[in-house]
């Protein structure tokens, strides 16, 4: 069959050939660990990638987002690197100016204190409207984590559960008070956020990871390798991001959310939240959507749809995928020189597709 776009996709039953996906979520750390993480985005069959800025300290200006790319260039020239700014009050409609004219494509929201390095983070929108503003006006999008800060523990009913329901109020203010502003929505885990990202306007979209569509909230808990931010949900939630990229929805694409860290980090009494699935990321997908009878839809959510919104270029080398199984390794990095190896998403499992050498 043909792709929307033109290109091959099914040379027959056993093997795709699409367009190197965009995934438009990701985590690269930095430093060493930055160096022999990068060449797994293109292994995973990525051609172009969107870098989360939480490092510490947080990349919060042009001058460091410029001088991160450089490094990840480094790392591995075969990326597109897209880069993003850490909103924080020191950010000006100045920077943001000064951002468009380098090239960085978005800035990062993040609530205080709910996710990795995120003590820099969000605790009201108001004083950000001016930076809005310059957004809406420069082209570059917002990128929000949606969450709102947990506050049972004063008192209050607000919990990991149901945080990003919470959010959407917000969302939705944003929204009405900058219409022109390109809004993403990370790594949707709720029915409640997919309804609301598809009834509001066309400049907000959402990303969908590939673990938010396998996991629920049994298999993270007591699951240190399976617990991220925002935690998947109720199987009634993850039923609903099934059913929207099997619709092919233009407003869902992909976003991985890709967030290793070390074993040690994970396998602890309080597990640092992040999932891995950078190194199979294609595999992962393709294994889920042929599951769920919509593999017909994985080119547009991976490739076409997050494309549109960014206002970027379809990308032109393609990558194949075949009907073979593939065994997700145990463990990656095991061999660095810190001995802090990484487990991946569904670790010694097997996928139904994998990469064709």
């Amino acid at each position: 069959t043909q792709s929307t776009w033109g290109i091959r996709i099914m040379a027959d039953s056993q093997h795709l050939v699409l367009p190197l996906a965009d995934d438009l979520h990701c985590h690269l750390r930095q430093g060493a660990f930055m160096t022999q993480l990068a060449p797994f985005v293109r292994e995973g069959g990525c051609g172009r990638v969107l870098v989360m800025p939480n490092l510490s300290p947080p990349v919060s200006t042009t001058d460091m987002a410029m001088q991160y790319k450089k490094e990840l260039q480094a790392a591995d020239p075969s990326v597109e690197y897209l880069m993003t700014l850490y909103l924080t009050p020191a950010l000006t409609p100045e920077e943001i100016r000064k951002a468009k004219a380098a090239g960085v494509v978005g800035v990062k929201s993040y609530p205080r204190g709910v996710t990795t390095n995120s003590e820099s983070g969000v605790e009201s929108y108001e004083v950000y409207y001016p930076v809005f503003e310059a957004m809406q006006e420069e082209g570059l999008i917002l990128n929000i984590h949606g969450e709102v800060p947990a506050n049972h523990t004063t008192g209050g009913d607000v919990c990991v559960l149901n945080a990003e329901e919470k959010f959407l109020t917000h969302l939705e203010k944003l929204h009405n008070a900058f219409p022109h502003l390109r809004i993403v929505l990370e790594h949707v885990t709720t029915a409640a956020a997919v309804e609301t990202v598809k009834r509001l306007g066309p400049t907000v979209a959402a990303t969908v990871t590939a673990h938010h569509l396998e996991l629920v909230v049994d298999d993270w808990a007591g699951r240190g390798h399976n617990f991220c931010k925002p935690v998947a949900k109720f199987p009634s939630d993850r039923s609903a991001l099934r059913e929207v990229v099997a619709s092919g929805n233009p407003k869902f694409f992909l976003g991985s959310d890709s967030a290793p860290h070390p074993r040690k980090s994970k396998e602890t009494h309080c597990a640092a939240a992040g999932v891995f699935t950078s190194p199979l990321l294609l595999p992962y997908l393709a294994s889920l959507f042929d599951s769920i009878g919509c593999l017909d839809k994985l080119e547009d959510f991976t490739s076409r749809f997050g494309a549109q919104f960014y206002s970027l270029p379809r990308q032109t080398q393609t990558i194949t995928l075949q009907r073979v199984p593939v065994t997700v390794p145990t463990s990656y990095l095991s061999h660095n020189a810190e001995g802090e190896d990484v487990v991946p998403f569904k670790a010694n499992q097997v996928l139904d597709w994998s990469i064709a050498c």
